[in-house]
């Protein structure tokens, strides 16, 4: 007879490195579906002891509390209680905690241990904590809390063995539960790191201090505002002699490659496609890393839950609160995430506004074509000595989007009953510390990755499409015209123009809206494929060719309209899946759909006016 599998719960508070250690445990062996009846998604897998156990291993969503207010904190709090039905009961529970951040985690973990299960607690990213020199006493923490501790990092091989292997020595013997704890659990917290950890940090006074001006009232909002417009000055003067350069590098490897290739599809294919298109895109990564890399140091340096605190009460004035910052923050990656992260926020309404506005957030998709459009039609002056004229342009798109998502909000608040307002944001914030190396180039590597394969994934598709329909067929005979416009890109353009013409965008650029639906980024690749088609003989710049082609206010207009344009299908498709409502979907849409066209129309026809 078989022997059956333990069954094992892993839990811990976000962004511990819980999934990754999931990932590490069982690899391809887990399966992926949701909860029945809620969006709450349910992965479970399994792996094998060195002894033949069988474990079988459920990944509980990321939870602060147990308090169950959330959907996530509801489903997790069922399932570990054995009232979720259709699951059953989990028989040792590991509870997963970010070593470098232990203060904030170990609330959690009593409360976990409340439940009164068997329990192992797996202190992971000790390399990290290691480096930046916090000592843990594990045995006394362990003694402390009265169930087993084990070191992990669950991104490096070999990470997690001695978490196997003392899963191993329990599967036969299930250990007993640790003693249910009563009493403060803030005061417990305090007292066990009092005796268990070494953190080496600013006094807190020093903190304190830092704290007295990044958390004013008025002082604070300053300071952020400051910090917002160096990052985006440093996107430029870090970031644009990088792009230019590999433009160049690209343009040469253009000529170099027509100048090898006789005439034919072939050398359209190479040069005015995968070059002209893929060259393009890829030409933004050094300031879409830029951009990422001042974001991560905000992140490890400790400064934006102080932001997300900042920020609480003029959220909490436009119908939003604090607990949306953080899944706003992380659109400016990308939406997807973001509304993703809403599932942590209680009130209902409050989660379906977070996402009504999570993709009005500038995610890096947009940064290509916003580089783009700046670099070609905004000078690169200094004003005062100090200022760029293109960070500031680029600084105030994305503040225009923030504005946009605060508006919608306070629509979305005006709407809602008066007594379903959500109180105010309460969280501990962490030390500052300096961050780390090694973090931020492994934050980089992973963003660049992302990147990378999306330009060689579905844009690599998009662009090779685009150079298809944009060759073929042949013109007819006696064309006066230039080939492009016998083209089906051409007929298709042209088509769809009359809807965009009021904004200002001739067919090229109507037809560069398509693809971007699919990503935004392959409305470069669009442009670079189709412009490279018509003019195959000048292999000039794409931004060079757009200054002659269009004009200022069309360009701007474009501008506005990537600021507010209806999102990717990737992120309705998570939308649906995250509201299970189609009406949610539509209303995304078409609000985002509306307010850009409106948008578009008044920036083209004022710019037009007073220019």
């Amino acid at each position: 007879m078989a022997e059956m599998a333990l069954r094992i719960a892993l839990v811990g508070n976000p962004n511990c490195g819980k999934t990754a250690l999931f990932n590490q445990l069982t690899g391809a062996r887990q399966k992926v579906a949701n909860y029945a009846g809620v969006t709450v998604e349910r992965k479970e897998g399994h792996f094998f002891t060195a002894s033949g156990h069988r474990i079988s291993l459920l990944d509980l969503p990321g939870t602060y509390s147990l308090e169950s207010a959330s959907q996530d904190e509801k489903v997790t709090l069922d399932v570990l209680r054995g009232q979720h039905r259709g699951e059953q009961t989990p028989e040792m529970i590991i509870c997963v905690a970010d070593a470098t951040n232990l203060r904030l985690h170990l609330r959690f973990v009593l409360e976990v241990q409340q439940l009164g299960l068997p329990m192992v607690l797996a202190l992971n990213m000790v390399d990290a904590a290691q480096r930046r020199g916090i000592r843990i006493d594990v045995a006394r923490l362990s003694a402390e809390l009265g169930i087993p501790v084990v070191e992990t990092v669950a991104v490096r091989r070999g990470g997690v063995d001695a978490l196997v292997q003392l899963v191993d020595q329990t599967a036969s013997k299930i250990p007993a539960a640790a003693a249910a704890r009563g009493g403060d659990l803030h005061q417990q917290v305090r007292r066990i790191m009092a005796d268990c950890v070494n953190i080496p940090q600013l006094s807190d006074a020093k903190v304190d201090a830092i704290d007295r001006w990044v958390l004013h009232p008025v002082l604070g909002p300053l300071i952020l505002l400051l910090v917002m417009f160096m990052v985006f000055q440093g996107v430029y003067s870090l970031g644009k002699p990088v792009t230019d350069l590999i433009g160049d590098n690209f343009d040469q490897l253009n000529k170099l490659v027509a100048s090898l290739l006789p005439d034919g599809p072939l050398r359209g294919l190479l040069c005015d496609g995968l070059i002209s298109g893929l060259g393009t895109v890829l030409g933004f990564l050094p300031e879409i890393l830029v951009l990422f890399f001042f974001i991560l140091v905000l992140e490890e340096s400790g400064y934006l839950p102080r932001a997300a605190f900042l920020l609480d009460r003029v959220m909490l004035s436009v119908g939003l609160t604090g607990r949306s910052f953080i899944p706003l923050l992380s659109s400016f990656a990308c939406a997807i995430p973001g509304i993703i992260g809403s599932r942590s926020i209680s009130n209902q309404r409050d989660r379906w506004t977070t996402i009504l506005v999570a993709p009005l957030m500038t995610c890096s998709a947009r940064l290509p074509v916003y580089a783009l459009l700046i670099g070609a039609f905004i000078p690169a002056q200094s004003i005062g000595g100090i200022l760029n004229l293109q960070g500031l342009v680029l600084l105030g798109l994305y503040l225009l989007g923030i504005v946009g998502a605060m508006v919608v909000g306070w629509v979305c608040k005006r709407l809602r009953p008066r007594d379903a307002q959500q109180p105010a944001l309460i969280m501990e914030l962490p030390a500052y510390r300096v961050p780390q190396i090694r973090d931020l180039a492994l934050g980089l590597w992973e963003r660049g990755s992302i990147f990378l394969k999306k330009l060689t994934g579905m844009i690599l598709a998009l662009t090779v499409l685009m150079w298809f329909i944009s060759s073929f067929p042949n013109p007819p005979a006696g064309a006066t015209g230039p080939a492009i416009d016998y083209s089906i890109a051409g007929y298709l353009g042209k088509s769809l123009q009359f809807l965009f013409a009021p904004l200002g965008f001739n067919w090229q650029v109507t037809l560069a809206l398509i693809p971007a639906f699919a990503a935004r980024e392959t409305a470069v690749a669009t442009l670079a494929t189709v412009y490279s088609v018509a003019n195959a003989d000048d292999v000039a710049s794409l931004g060079h060719v757009l200054a002659h082609q269009i004009s200022l206010a069309s360009a701007l207009s474009l501008m506005v309209w990537f600021a507010f344009a209806p999102q990717c299908m990737s992120t309705l498709a998570v939308i649906r899946k995250e509201t299970g409502s189609r009406r949610q979907v539509v209303l995304s849409f078409s609000y985002m759909f509306v307010v850009a066209y409106a948008c578009s129309f008044l920036t083209y026809h004022l710019v037009k006016a007073f220019a």
